[in-house]
């Protein structure tokens, strides 16, 4: 089952977190990686670390933000899309597209985390790094990006301290099929 039931009232109160969202990363966009940068940074190295890339890989960034993490990754993946369904923070990941040297394609997508505009099992990785505590139901969520990966594909996923209890983290992790692997970036 992919999208379960929803009543009206749960509908509307997920979109108005999600506009709050969209709003928030639309007015930080041109100073998001002054905020976040470096934490985001350390997150993607650490992570970059504990996979296999390989040079023909399908990758999916699933709340791409600024793309950062694309320049870490431009030429070790094939193909890379980013989505994000802030358009801001999307025109801001446009700019760092420009300007890396195109050894990876990268696409980018303004899109709904859960409700990816792809067919199943596309993906060789899949990154959502510092994505589910803007989700108004992160297992929902994490059921799209596990629909759209590849059968034993290597799903990145991080969340913030302050918004996850460690246990809650890995419950939700393991109820939407995922085999947890813990990372400390700090």
């Amino acid at each position: 089952m992919r999208h379960p039931y929803v009543s009206p009232s749960a509908k509307d109160e997920c979109w108005r977190k999600k506009r709050r969202v969209i709003r928030y990363y639309d007015r930080i966009a041109r100073i998001y990686n002054l905020l976040y940068g470096q934490e985001q940074k350390l997150k993607i190295i650490e992570s970059l670390k504990a996979i296999n890339l390989n040079e023909t890989d399908i990758v999916l960034d699933v709340g791409c933000g600024t793309g950062l993490l694309f320049s870490h990754m431009n030429g070790l993946a094939g193909t890379i899309i980013g989505v994000d369904i802030s358009s801001g923070i999307l025109k801001a990941a446009m700019k760092l597209v420009k300007n890396l040297d195109g050894k990876s394609t990268i696409i980018l997508l303004r899109a709904d985390a859960d409700f990816l505009p792809f067919k199943e099992r596309v993906f060789d990785k899949v990154f959502a790094i510092t994505l589910l505590q803007n989700m108004p139901d992160p297992a929902l969520t994490l059921s799209e990006i596990a629909r759209v990966a590849r059968a034993n594909s290597e799903i990145i996923v991080t969340g913030l301290k302050k918004f996850f209890l460690k246990e809650d983290f890995l419950r939700i992790l393991s109820e939407a099929g995922m085999k947890p692997f813990i990372i400390d970036a700090g």
